[in-house]
């Protein structure tokens, strides 16, 4: 039996990259730079495919050396731009330490990702296998890459998820089906859908069949409705006092300046008031003249105040958020779940003492992570919770929503990183979690940028950067669990485990030298 010239030429070369190193170097320095314009403060979102197109690309036909380099690259290009802010007051070491670990990452997941071009390889150029079944697999482990990136080491950093740079796109409705997660994943799957397109050629109009129904089920896919249940009036203030780590400032300053900014909207009817994080610079369980401060602000208001302090029981400090009320036994209290390692706390400190200590020194609390729920009762309404950087993190946004939230508040403290992209990064997942989730958000920083979303995720009002403030905003209220909370953690599973299984699968079967129904298969030649 033979193989015809034809049937030869359908079948992929094993070991032939898309481009040579020479020219993957530079394409993944391009891809860097789109996936970071992709993201606030420029967000152009189609950027996020152009970016995965190329960084795919330089992984066909890799060696592993190869895939860890051009991922290097890849991951440096856009990491250094992107996290710019992190070394806006700490200096150089903090950005490129974050930077190199997260480009690191990168490097490390792009292996499994040339592993699968490569085991794949046998499959029929413009069969099944190469125009759905690689983009799958491809899509998983990209997707994986960034779920274990979110989630390791100490606790991860899920700052950048490609379903997030779809904020400002026609996209992020697909999230309150499926999460953010299972967006990044139809990100990912359209962009290595179009590659295989491309490789199978341009003039095969069906291999652009995958990518355009994913494409077009991204775009028609509506929201997912959940129900009303009424309207909150909020005020919210934005005080832009002294909150910066560096900032010069007296005992009080920051709580007198949301004091004095909150005076503007006293008197209107408000249900509940709401300050940022760090409004209050001391602990008003133990300080009596802060606790005074804050019932006279109660009573003035009418309604109870949200406020955020550093709070401290037993041996413990906590970043607290407390909703202050009048009656001393209705008070309630949550603490951030995910303190920032080596800016709310220093992990392992006697190493990296060692290492850096004249910056580790400047960390001097301990912050522990807190277990009480992310929600809190202001009359019969329950308010989702979510202070500083723990907007990034699933589980807080799903523990607030499966704890009955009909809204949420997120309070942060932006002070450390003016002048930078940081604030409006943070609102974009502020804004798609109001998608992801159905509800209100009320975005309230110390300096700024602060918004009231929309359950659309659309902004209702602003208060710019640098600006001391403060309004009353009416906001629904609504119920009811999208798909996205309560398919987000199974998906993500099934998303980080069954590429994984199918590229073990791939594996065995390249190195049998045959391929499970997908490789082309020979036909007897007739006599």
């Amino acid at each position: 039996m033979t193989t015809s010239t034809a049937e030869r030429r359908t079948v992929v070369p094993r070991s032939t990259p898309m481009l040579p190193m020479r020219a993957a170097l530079p394409v993944s320095i391009i891809a860097g730079v789109a996936l970071d314009l992709a993201t606030p403060d420029v967000g152009w979102w189609p950027l996020a495919f152009f970016s995965v197109i190329l960084a795919l690309a330089t992984l066909v036909g890799r060696s592993i050396g190869g895939a860890l380099m051009v991922g290097l690259v890849f991951g440096i290009s856009f990491y250094v731009l992107h996290l710019a802010w992190v070394g806006q007051f700490l200096g150089p070491i903090p950005r490129i330490a974050l930077s190199g670990l997260q480009a690191l990452f990168l490097g490390l997941g792009a292996i499994p990702i040339a592993l699968a071009y490569r085991w794949t390889s046998q499959f029929r150029r413009r069969g099944i296998g190469q125009l759905i079944v690689v983009p799958l697999m491809i899509a998983g482990l990209w997707t994986a890459r960034e779920v274990a990136m979110g989630s390791w080491p100490y606790g991860g950093f899920p700052w950048v998820r490609l379903g997030m740079t779809q904020v400002n796109g026609p996209f992020p409705e697909v999230a309150s089906w499926i999460g953010v997660t299972g967006l990044s994943f139809l990100v990912a799957f359209a962009s290595a859908a179009l590659l295989q397109w491309l490789r199978a050629g341009v003039r095969f109009l069906p291999g652009a069949l995958p990518a355009g129904i994913v494409i077009v089920v991204l775009a028609l896919t509506p929201q997912f409705p959940t129900a009303s249940a009424g309207t909150f009036t909020v005020g919210w203030v934005q005080g832009n006092g002294p909150s910066g780590y560096f900032d010069e400032k007296e005992p009080g300053d920051i709580l007198d300046a949301h004091s004095t900014a909150s005076e503007s909207i006293i008197g209107q009817p408000m249900d509940l008031l709401v300050w940022p994080e760090g409004a209050v610079d001391s602990d008003p369980f133990r300080e009596r003249g802060t606790a005074a401060e804050l019932d006279r602000i109660v009573a003035s208001a009418g309604a109870p105040l949200l406020a955020n302090a550093a709070t401290t029981r037993g041996e413990n400090t906590f970043n607290t958020t407390m909703l202050w009320t009048a009656d001393p036994a209705e008070r309630q209290i949550h603490d951030k779940v995910h303190p920032v390692p080596f800016g709310e706390y220093v992990p392992d400190r006697w190493f990296y003492e060692k290492l850096a200590p004249d910056l580790v020194g400047l960390i001097r609390r301990e912050y522990t992570p807190g277990t009480i729920a992310p929600v809190v009762s202001v009359g019969s309404v329950r308010v989702g919770l979510a202070i500083c950087f723990d907007v990034i993190f699933d589980d807080v946004i799903r523990d607030g929503a499966q704890g009955g939230a009909q809204l949420y508040v997120f309070q942060t403290n932006n002070a450390d990183f003016r002048d930078t992209d940081e604030n409006l990064q943070q609102l974009a997942f502020a804004r798609m979690r109001a998608i992801e989730t159905g509800r209100a958000v009320v975005n309230v920083s110390t300096v700024g940028t602060s918004q009231v979303i929309s359950p659309a995720g659309v902004p209702i009002e602003t208060i710019d950067v640098d600006q001391a403030d403060a309004k009353v905003t009416t906001v629904p209220l609504r119920t009811g669990l999208t798909p996205g909370i309560v398919l987000g953690p199974w998906l993500s599973w099934l998303i980080t485990v069954a590429p994984f299984v199918l590229l073990v699968i791939t594996a065995i079967a390249s190195r049998r030298g045959s391929s499970p129904t997908l490789r082309l298969r020979r036909r007897p030649t007739t006599p």
